[in-house]
């Protein structure tokens, strides 16, 4: 990429590909590393000679910034790619059938989450509660 820095959005679940093509003599080695944090070790893949990162399986918790760096025994030139995870909405907690007695009380729980948040709303019998 052009400049010192870009962004890309990926959608949870995705495959998170970021590509830094240095040039130089002697060839450039790459290396790639995610400010404040650690690469996923499991789901982390290099490709085209360290050229391309590849993360399988994202979440939010791989949004940050990822920075490339190319070091040559004259000098090194990094870039940093500025990454979002976006998610649709996703049950932490799905409600779940409940059976009740006249009289008896019961609980109804519902955790969800993505990015941007989702809004819950509860119904019963298609109207708003």
């Amino acid at each position: 990429p052009t400049g010192s820095t870009s962004t890309k959005v990926e959608l949870r679940g995705n495959v998170l590909l970021l590509e830094c093509i240095a040039a130089g003599l002697p060839t450039p080695v790459i290396r790639w590393i995610k400010e404040g944090g650690e690469l996923p070790a499991n789901r982390t893949f290099f490709e085209n000679f360290k050229k391309t990162l590849k993360i399988i399986d994202v979440s939010e918790a791989d949004s940050g910034n990822y920075k490339c760096i190319a070091r040559n025994a004259l000098g090194t030139a990094q870039h940093v790619i500025s990454v979002t995870v976006k998610a649709a909405p996703y049950w932490i907690t799905a409600p779940r059938n409940l059976v009740l007695s006249p009289g008896e009380d019961g609980t109804l729980i519902c955790r969800a989450n993505g990015n941007p948040k989702p809004s819950i709303s509860w119904l019963a019998n298609g109207v708003p509660i």
